[in-house]
């Protein structure tokens, strides 16, 4: 990798997108309990938090995938910018 180029990921973005996912999972989880066909509250909530966190993965995936793709579309169109001029 060149040296003048930059990491596509660091400790904050991370940190980011995981506080992202958590407040997902949460929010998902609270879409999905009434859903869940569980005789007590517990059992409910425990299944919602498993659909929850499977959800929640692919949302990671999906905003890293989103991430990587954006930084390559910006830095494609600099590159094309310094080459028109």
């Amino acid at each position: 990798m060149p040296q003048n180029q930059k990491s596509f990921f660091s400790v904050k973005i991370l940190l980011f997108d995981a506080l992202l996912t958590i407040g997902f999972l949460l929010w998902i989880s609270g879409k999905l309990r009434p859903l869940v066909p569980a005789h007590t509250e517990f059992y409910a909530k425990l299944f919602a938090l498993f659909g929850g966190v499977c959800l929640s993965g692919v949302f990671f995936l999906a905003v890293q995938m989103f991430r990587v793709t954006l930084k390559d579309q910006l830095r494609r169109r600099t590159h094309i910018n310094k080459k028109d001029k």
